[in-house]
């Protein structure tokens, strides 16, 4: 056999040693994994809010607020939960509402009475498209969504959850009605697996914000709920968090044996 030959057999030996060495690849992971929350310590909701009001000490009692974290067992690529709703104790902030109709209408005058902050069609258009989204949420009349939809506004406004849809309620054929109910209500949108939103204000008392969280869990289970039956989807963890301070894993309780009295809880 020539010295050629005898170099090509020993170099392929030499490759299938080195695949037969390889590590197999690990397959990408389908779904979110989390440390189960029993693991560690978990709090009744009027021990984790005496910690945070706490950690917010010396700062502004209007500048922070509660937020809920609601961790889902789900797949990566599965359909995520969205939705809007009003909490039996709203917290305030102020919302910035454009509605998109024709700007000298009635459902116009009626938006702009109700409070919307932006009214109109085409200078709406022309501002989005320039970069000036001056506003915290969109709702667009039945008669203008032709309008809004040639605008070619939706790749600007659908990654930040701005763009009005049927199925969010926020195409509608009476907006005074429309703006009416947005203000004060929340939304809530499921982002790597979890759902993030303000729950209540510093000063709510231990009663409101069961409610509040009780209100989002309905809602959210809802969601769920009617999902199809592929979806595999289901609340893992609820956290309780500030502003400023960490998160808490409660454990559903609403008080522990050790808890200070609820009106301790709700002076500013």
């Amino acid at each position: 056999m020539s010295p050629f030959l005898i170099s090509l057999q020993q170099s392929r030996c030499a490759t299938q040693k080195a695949k037969k060495g390889e590590k197999p690849k690990r397959k990408a992971k389908t779904a979110f994994t989390y440390q189960d929350p029993k693991i560690g310590e978990q709090f009744a909701l009027c021990d984790a809010m005496r910690y945070l009001r706490a950690a917010e000490v010396g700062r502004p009692p209007t500048s922070s607020k509660y937020e809920m974290h609601v961790r889902l067992r789900t797949p990566k690529n599965g359909p995520a939960v969205r939705n809007r709703l009003r909490l039996p104790y709203p917290v305030k902030s102020d919302l910035r509402i454009c509605v998109i109709c024709p700007p000298d209408s009635k459902d116009a005058a009626a938006a702009r009475a109700q409070g919307a902050s932006l009214v109109g069609e085409e200078e709406i258009f022309d501002a989005v498209k320039e970069g000036r989204i001056e506003f915290d949420r969109c709702i667009c009349q039945t008669d203008s969504l032709a309008k809004l939809t040639k605008a070619g506004v939706a790749r600007i406004l659908g990654p930040r959850g701005l763009m009005p849809s049927p199925k969010l309620g926020t195409v509608v054929k009476d907006v005074g009605a429309g703006v009416s109910q947005m203000v004060g209500a929340s939304e809530y949108r499921e982002r790597m697996g979890v759902v993030r939103m303000a729950i209540g204000q510093l000063g709510f008392t231990p009663e409101e914000m069961q409610k509040n969280i009780q209100t989002v869990m309905q809602s959210v289970r809802r969601d769920i709920n009617g999902m199809s039956d592929r979806v595999n989807k289901e609340v893992f963890e609820v956290v309780l968090s500030s502003t400023n301070g960490p998160g808490f894993s409660l454990n559903g309780e609403f008080r522990s044996p050790l808890s200070i009295p609820s009106a301790d809880l709700s002076t500013l």
